[in-house]
């Protein structure tokens, strides 16, 4: 079997692996790059109006042949790990004849994406996939595994062909709320592992002293109990971890969790995948209505869904006349100064800010302190530690551990055994 990262061997973001066997061809993710080549953020909106060969030229779109709609398919299909945009950001500018393999949670967050976000990234022959179930293209056995990740729903994969067996680790945690996945998958790891591709994304990085969801959710509760006004919280509403800490901690204190439009068709949503998914229509939730996000959801045909929140509506007079009790999501947009022109007395509020500490502009925190905000990270990240990272491959022993999504490749000589180093575009053969 042969591997080829096409991007991902020496940066975080990017994903696009591909396997080759003597029948068979299959690629792992597609993602949008998170930089440049200068290593500076990528700006998603410098691919539009450009071809496929002009991307490939400045090497956007890596050079896979017969993956691109401009060409004959060659390619038996495509696996998407997750519904994060820097793993499947790309898919449109692929072949609509090569299936997409993914999970029922990531197709439905990359629709939700497609309405508010504006990506139109299509699925039209997407298969879904489920954990631990097994499925064959044809040389290959491809057997999903639930992975604790950001991402809901998202999965590695172990692909089997020609008496060879590959890991994909995915982007993965064992610290957030589904950290038993990982556990298990330390407990009971696939066996005779040849090469695991693993992700590297925290090493170089700092970590935060919230260790966990139960950490982050605590200290979500002790600044509840303090506010003597409105507290907002920025995360990303597709965060399913992050938003039901946030929940439970509003359960624990009696605050009210306003989120809105976008929000609670995310989370209606994933009700399909599972019921546990706190809902717009549950305890201590109400629903902010925002004309962006009412003009995207009756634009895409969902107009009812409008009638529907609205029984859970909150406007400002209440949220103002019970703001000390209120934690509203926010995220830092164009938005966020709409709402607090509306807030009477903002001065001393609150910004829990749960996201990368990246995302935290000086932009930003100059208008937040211009305002009297107070801005207090607590965060922790969607990616697994040094220590996990190390029992994870422990556990695995492959005979190769190829770094994949990381900005450190050759720290992983040092912190690992058995490690291969190999570049963008070449032709690893195990």
């Amino acid at each position: 079997m042969k591997v080829i990262i096409h991007r991902g061997a020496k940066e975080i973001g990017g994903s696009c692996v591909e396997l080759i066997s003597s029948n068979s061809r299959i690629l792992i993710d597609f993602g949008m790059p998170l930089v440049n080549q200068n290593k500076e953020p990528f700006e998603a909106d410098s691919v539009a109006g450009k071809s496929i060969d002009e991307l490939k030229t400045e090497k956007t779109l890596p050079d896979v042949k017969g993956l691109y709609k401009n060409e004959k398919p060659k390619l038996d299909a495509i696996l998407v790990s997750h519904s994060h945009l820097d793993h499947y950001g790309l898919l449109n500018f692929a072949n609509n004849e090569i299936p997409v393999y993914i999970s029922k949670g990531a197709k439905e967050l990359v629709e939700v994406t497609n309405i508010f976000v504006n990506k139109n990234i299509q699925l039209p022959n997407s298969q879904i996939i489920k954990h631990e179930s097994p499925f064959h293209i044809k040389d290959f056995k491809i057997t999903p595994y639930l992975v604790d990740h950001s991402a809901f729903d998202a999965f590695a994969f172990l692909i089997e062909a020609e008496d060879k067996r590959v890991f994909y680790s995915g982007d993965f945690r064992g610290h957030g709320r589904k950290a038993i996945l990982f556990e298990r998958i330390i407990q009971k790891p696939p066996k005779n592992i040849d090469c695991l591709l693993m992700e590297g994304s925290m090493l170089g990085r700092n970590e935060t002293p919230y260790k966990n969801e139960e950490d982050i959710e605590a200290r979500i509760v002790e600044i509840l109990k303090e506010q003597n006004n409105v507290t907002f919280l920025f995360f990303s509403s597709q965060n399913i971890d992050r938003l039901v800490s946030a929940y439970r901690a509003c359960l624990k204190t009696g605050v009210t969790f306003v989120i809105d439009i976008y929000t609670a068709f995310i989370l209606q949503k994933l009700r399909k995948v599972s019921e546990k998914i706190p809902q717009f229509d549950w305890e201590k939730i109400r629903v902010k209505f925002f004309k962006y996000h009412a003009d995207k959801l009756a634009g895409a045909g969902h107009k009812e869904l409008l009638y529907i929140y609205n029984k859970q509506k909150i406007d400002m007079d209440e949220l103002n006349e019970k703001k000390n009790k209120i934690l509203m999501l926010a995220r830092d947009n164009s938005i966020f100064p709409s709402i607090i022109k509306n807030i009477d007395a903002p001065e001393g509020a609150k910004i829990i800010y749960s996201m990368w500490e990246g995302y935290l502009t000086e932009k930003f925190r100059c208008y937040c302190k211009s305002k009297g905000l107070v801005i207090e990270q607590v965060h922790t990240s969607g990616h697994a530690v040094l220590n996990d990272l190390q029992r994870f491959a422990k556990a695995l022993n492959p005979k190769s551990l190829v770094p994949i999504h990381t900005f450190m490749p050759r720290s992983y000589l040092e912190l690992f055994e058995n490690v291969n180093i190999v570049h963008d575009g070449e032709i690893f053969v195990i």
